[in-house]
Formats: structure tokens, C-alpha cells, sequence
């Protein structure tokens, strides 16, 4: 029973209905105040019209009615939207809840008209009835529609959000395989020609693994842990290529605590070592950056290789899954760059959103 009351999604649909309730009050207030001042204005230019009190009574009364049926309206939309598959059961549910706002509304004329003054003298309530449908019918129908579009809406994004988390897991376990087949084939050859940088490499790889393992479901973690994930990576391919391979850190204090893809780097160092420095017999550098530029997140991966060539051949999957990545989860508000570097390798150069670390 705790588990139901302390449900996210029960708690997070009652504050979206006291948010809309609060809303509706807002609206339909300022609604009021706005046809009461248009009414007192009208009345003073005839030298006819109620007091300014009177006319605000009035204004108020009928506005503040239409809260409660506001979130009627609202309600019978979320729960009966008038969808291809639902339409049939709703149709009859939404007529049913015009016909109840409408009597209702004429009902609560006739009882509350001593204290509010609508009609001087009360006519019959068959007439009340036919002006709270011509009154109401209408604007009753369009909140209904308002209900709809708000449901249709919130589907298309969390359909939208749905599809873009289940595009990432797969692009994910595409990443991991590659890494985990590139690693342990490494240890496979050192195991007899030198044990213990094979043994050093269990561990690191061990190291890499757990951090996979916690962030399973994670989209995003701080720069400073994807780093951390990151060197270890390095270590293991260090030890692979001794001499060949020398890293360059250039990474700025205030971008540690920014927001990055989980496993966003390491598949474009992979991509480097594997296509820009394992391919020649000489020493080659990566470098990582990371910094602060005019409220984004400048990261970049350059290597001094054997860069793409013409055909190409240095964009392996890595950079394919990074920039699928980074189009899912930012949008317009990303943007890489891949391209030779001036000096030879290639270049790879990413901005991303500057966004800081949830505490």
C-alpha cells in the first residue's frame, strides 16, 4: 500500500491537476476582472450601467463558475480522448458532460441569482436552460478540444522521448561489444608474453565494466566521471601499444562539473587509436579537450594519425553512434565537426549545451 501512495508517477499526475487547477483560477479570475471592466465601461458610456462593484460581482461570479468545468473538461479529455481507437466509447461521455455543464450552469443561476443579481426577476428555468446552451455550448466545447490538444501533445512527446531513450540502448550495446571484443583480444596476447600488464589490464578492465554496469539507464554524467571512465580506458591501451601512444589532457577546471552523453568519448578515442595511430609504426598523440566557450561545452578528440584519407575510412561506427547520440539528446543544440587536422590525424570537435552537474 506505502509502495502505491509513494508512487512517482501517481505524485507527479496530482501536482500536473493542482497546477491546472491553479491555472484555471488564474485564467478565469483575470477572465472576470477583464469582462467586468469592459462591462462597467459600456454601461458608464450609456449612463445606464451597474455600479463598479455590482458589474465586478457579477463578472466574477459567472468566470469563477467555470473553474470546476474547466478541469471537467480537462479531465474527461485525459481519460476519454476522442482518439481512433476510443472515439466510439467517448463520444457519448463528452455529450453527457456538455449536457451536465450546461444544466449545471442554469441550476446555479437560478440558485445563487438572490445573492449574485444576473436577472433582476428569475424567467422560467426552460429559458435560463436555452441561454446557458447558447452561452456555454461553445465555449464548453472549445476547453474540450484545449483538453485534447494538451493530451495529444504530452503523447507525442513521451512517444518522442520513449523512442529516442530505446535509440540510445541500442546504440549503447553496440558500443560496449566493440569495446569489451577490442580489450580482451588485447589480453588474450599478453597473457603468455607478459602476464602482468595482462593482469593490470583485468583490473582496469574490471574498473570499466563497473562503471558500465552503474551507468546502465544513465544518459548523462558530469565530464569529470566520464573522464575518469575515460582513463582507464587509456591505460588498458597504453599498455597494449607502450611507446606508440602518448595522451594530452587539456581539459579547463570549470568544465568537470558539466553534464556530458555517458560513454560519449570513449568510442572516439577508440575510433582514433584504432583507424588514426594503430595503422603506422611511429608515435602518436590524442588529444582530449574540454572548455568553456560562451555558454557551451566545447569537448574535442585529435589525433596526428593517418587521418580519413579519401575514401574516408577513419569515420568508423563510433563516430556514427556519437553523432545519433548527440542528435537525440540536444537536438539543433549540438553540433560536430570531423574533419583532417591541419598537421595530419583527424579531428573530431563537438559543442554541446554547458549544462552543470545535478547536486
Amino acid at each position: 500500500m506505502m509502495r502505491v501512495m509513494n508512487d512517482p508517477a501517481i505524485s507527479t499526475t496530482r501536482r500536473r491537476w493542482w497546477v491546472w487547477w491553479a491555472v484555471a483560477t488564474v485564467w478565469w479570475t483575470l477572465d472576470g476582472i477583464a469582462t467586468a471592466t469592459s462591462l462597467y465601461r459600456m454601461g458608464q458610456a450609456a449612463g445606464t450601467g451597474p455600479t463598479w462593484p455590482d458589474t465586478v460581482q457579477v463578472a466574477l461570479a459567472s468566470a469563477w463558475l467555470w473553474i470546476p468545468f474547466t478541469i471537467l473538461a480537462l479531465w474527461l479529455a485525459e481519460r476519454f480522448p476522442l482518439d481512433r481507437d476510443g472515439w466510439r466509447r467517448a463520444l457519448p461521455v463528452h455529450a453527457l458532460g456538455t449536457a451536465i455543464v450546461c444544466l449545471a450552469r442554469a441550476g446555479a443561476v437560478v440558485a445563487l441569482n438572490v445573492w449574485i443579481g444576473w436577472y433582476e426577476t428569475v424567467p422560467p428555468f426552460r429559458e435560463v436552460v436555452l441561454t446557458s446552451i447558447a452561452n456555454n455550448l461553445f465555449l464548453y466545447l472549445l476547453l474540450v478540444g484545449v483538453g485534447h490538444a494538451l493530451v495529444f501533445a504530452r503523447r507525442y512527446r513521451e512517444r518522442d522521448e520513449q523512442l529516442a531513450r530505446s535509440e540510445l540502448r541500442s546504440l549503447q550495446m553496440q558500443l560496449h561489444p566493440h569495446f569489451l571484443f577490442n580489450t580482451l583480444n588485447t589480453i588474450n596476447v599478453l597473457v603468455r608474453a607478459d602476464p602482468d600488464a595482462a593482469e593490470r589490464m583485468i583490473t582496469r578492465l574490471g574498473v570499466l565494466l563497473r562503471h558500465a554496469i552503474d551507468g546502465v539507464g544513465v544518459q548523462e554524467v558530469s565530464l569529470e566521471e566520464e573522464l575518469r571512465v575515460l582513463r582507464s580506458y587509456l591505460e588498458i591501451e597504453q599498455v597494449r601499444f607502450e611507446d606508440r601512444l602518448r595522451v594530452e589532457w587539456r581539459i579547463a577546471p570549470e568544465a568537470y562539473h558539466a553534464r556530458v552523453p555517458h560513454l560519449l568519448l570513449q568510442p572516439l578515442v577508440e575510433n582514433a587509436i584504432r583507424h588514426g595511430i594503430a595503422p603506422r609504426a611511429a608515435e602518436g598523440i590524442i588529444q582530449i579537450v574540454a572548455e568553456r566557450r560562451n555558454g557551451t561545452l566545447h569537448l574535442a578528440v585529435r589525433d596526428d594519425g593517418v587521418g580519413m584519407g579519401q575514401n574516408g575510412a577513419h569515420v568508423g561506427v563510433g563516430l556514427v553512434n556519437t553523432r545519433t547520440r548527440l542528435r537525440q539528446l540536444y537536438g539543433a543544440r549540438q553540433q560536430m565537426d570531423v574533419r583532417d587536422g591541419p598537421g595530419g590525424g583527424v579531428h573530431v570537435e563537438m559543442q554541446l549545451p554547458f549544462i552543470l552537474e545535478r547536486r
